[in-house]
């Protein structure tokens, strides 16, 4: 079956009532109605694109009964409306920024992630050494058993024991060394 004799014998099986026939009708013609809404809707909107697709087919639906075929085929149809959608909902866009511009910018928020700092803890942490920082990070951070430390590591299980043992008492100590009393700035 060609697409032109397609599109009119798929479009008679779908108001029968035959839901993959509208499916064929829309795979054969989706993309090339993509194509078309892109260079229409504004560039900073190209979804916008989908949903001018989308509601194309949604008008052809709707209009069923009505649709007109050019020699046995619906594009024709589909290219017009997805045109008339497409300015519809650039124009509808530019109505909703207008809109929105005529109320004043609210002034941003503060981050609040940016009202608490964690440097105390993260300098001790970069002040202690390399093997003492990995353990620490398999073991406290991410939570690994001393067994799965010691495969990650390539040592004992005992010797992550110990050295996780004396990594945590040389945090505790550069830790405290410098770090704020608890009414410091926050």
């Amino acid at each position: 079956m060609n697409q032109i004799t397609g599109d009119r014998a798929d479009w008679a099986l779908s108001l029968a009532g035959d839901g993959q026939a509208f499916g064929r009708v829309f795979d054969r013609h989706a993309a090339r109605l993509r194509r078309h809404a892109v260079g229409l809707v504004p560039t900073s909107a190209v979804a916008d694109a989908d949903d001018v697709v989308a509601m194309t087919f949604l008008e052809a639906w709707r209009r069923r009964d009505t649709v007109r075929f050019v020699d046995d085929s619906l594009l024709p149809w589909l290219l017009v409306t997805a045109t008339n959608t497409a300015h519809n909902v650039t124009r509808s866009t530019r109505r909703h920024r207008a809109f929105l511009g005529r109320f004043p910018m609210p002034e941003p928020a503060p981050d609040p992630a940016e009202q608490f700092s964690d440097g105390g803890a993260v300098a001790a942490m970069g002040r202690l050494s390399l093997d003492d920082q990995r353990v620490l990070t398999l073991c406290v951070l991410e939570g690994l058993g001393e067994r799965e430390a010691a495969a990650v590591l390539g040592v004992r299980p005992g010797t992550v024991k110990s050295r996780l043992h004396r990594a945590k008492a040389r945090l505790h100590q550069r830790y405290t060394a410098t770090a704020e009393p608890l009414g410091g700035a926050l």
